[in-house]
């Protein structure tokens, strides 16, 4: 009796200095353990025939469930608390200009390269879905879902009629008082924190998704993969090198590249590793200081780009949508697309800050193309999985560009001035 019971106190003793260990693990390093695993389960249940491992897929479907549950309610509560709480600031209007202006730009080149390289991924219940003849049946859709009855709109996952009614109940809520607004902004908090609570589940749900794929697919599906986060990461690398620079140059007629390469290399890297836009605003907050701009603006435009300035969500947001379409045989025409850019940007700006957070914004897009919520949370799935490398490029553009933004409104101030300043980063 005493051997057993030492037994389980080393059993339990074991079990104990494990969970620490891999609580000590960031979740990069824990998803990329549940995709190695699940990938090795996945092939040795296809290699040796062990179907009583595929008991493992139900891990897959409980995590996508949660964020499925989740997702309505946190698009609702964002949105409203955002907008409660958005203070105005005539001296942000500038910077705000570009944040947005970026954000759509991007959706611009995640559309463009979506239609340029289209690409299909493997969905457990890809059926062809009824698609949109024209702009005016997505109009109508448009219209129709968003006077959609809210409570039905949240229960039901139509985020259009979600996204519509969150805005207006915003707006109304600017003109309650600062106590209401304390628990708008507290109840938005709760269930981030909910969200992150499922998200640090991940890496479960990875490994069951992964052995899902390659044990119905192969490792084939991995090519698959590679392609997908080719076409992401390509969008964000045009935007970071091409776009934002242009935008730059068009503000300031300087050499744009100095600043863009020095808030790539001392932002975006460390946002890379971080994966946080949230958690790289002290790094953000002194490269402003190295960079000479006014504390008084950029002490309020980092944490506000932080929050609203995110290509990098537009263009995950965009390419998973017309992934999800192309799988399905959705013919999108040139209007759709235009309205799928807008929608993107506005729901990236609302994208939660915590890893991974724009993908539970993508069955929004996904609501717009006539794609099913079972459909668009497989995509989110997806999402996560290569989201090892996806969200980290995401967030590096999204924090660098809050600086190179930051500065571009300051220079131009300073440039329309006439007045002479050393912004260290730039030439003539």
């Amino acid at each position: 009796m005493a051997s057993e019971r030492t037994m389980w106190k080393s059993i339990a003793s074991a079990t104990r200095t494990v969970g620490r260990a891999w609580n000590k693990l960031g979740l990069i390093t824990r998803i990329l353990i549940g995709l190695v695993v699940g990938a090795a389960l996945g092939l040795a249940a296809q290699a040796f025939g062990w179907e009583q491992l595929a008991v493992i897929t139900v891990i897959g479907d409980v995590f996508v469930g949660a964020l499925k549950a989740l997702a309505p309610v946190l698009v609702f509560t964002l949105i409203i608390a955002a907008l409660a709480n958005a203070k105005a600031e005539g001296s942000m209007a500038p910077i705000i200009g570009f944040y947005v202006l970026s954000t759509f730009m991007a959706a611009i080149v995640a559309a463009a390269f979506s239609f340029i390289f289209p690409l299909t991924i493997t969905l457990q219940t890809a059926e062809e879905q009824s698609a949109p003849s024209g702009i005016g049946e997505v109009l109508h859709t448009l219209i129709m879902n968003v006077v959609a009855n809210p409570v039905a709109a949240l229960a039901n996952a139509n985020y259009l009629g979600i996204l519509a009614w969150a805005v207006a109940i915003g707006i109304a809520l600017r003109m309650a008082g600062e106590t209401t607004k304390a628990v708008v902004a507290n109840v938005s908090d709760a269930i981030s924190t909910v969200v992150r609570w499922v998200i640090n589940l991940a890496p479960f749900g990875v490994l069951g998704l992964v052995f899902n794929s390659v044990y119905t697919s192969g490792l084939e599906i991995f090519t698959e993969y590679g392609q997908l986060l080719l076409v992401l990461v390509g969008a964000m690398l045009v935007i970071a090198l091409l776009a934002n620079p242009l935008m730059v140059f068009l503000a300031i007629h300087r050499n744009p590249y100095p600043l863009v390469l020095r808030c790539l290399k001392e932002s975006g890297l460390t946002a890379f590793f971080t994966r946080s836009s949230a958690a790289n605003i002290p790094v953000n907050m002194e490269l402003c200081r190295k960079l000479g701009l006014e504390k008084d603006i950029y002490s309020v435009s980092i944490p506000l780009g932080a929050t609203i300035n995110m290509a990098g969500a537009s263009v995950t947001i965009t390419v998973m949508a017309l992934a999800a379409a192309h799988t399905l045989g959705i013919t999108v025409d040139f209007f759709t697309a235009v309205i799928l850019c807008v929608l993107a940007a506005v729901s990236a700006c609302g994208a939660s800050g915590v890893a991974g957070g724009s993908l539970l914004l993508i069955p929004l897009a996904c609501s717009l193309l006539g794609i099913s919520n079972d459909v668009a949370m497989q995509v989110v799935g997806i999402g996560f999985i290569i989201g090892v490398v996806q969200d980290s490029c995401e967030t590096a553009l999204n924090s660098s560009s809050d600086v190179l933004f930051t500065a571009t409104a300051e220079y131009r101030g300073r440039l329309k001035r006439k007045e002479e300043f050393k912004p260290g980063a730039l030439v003539a």
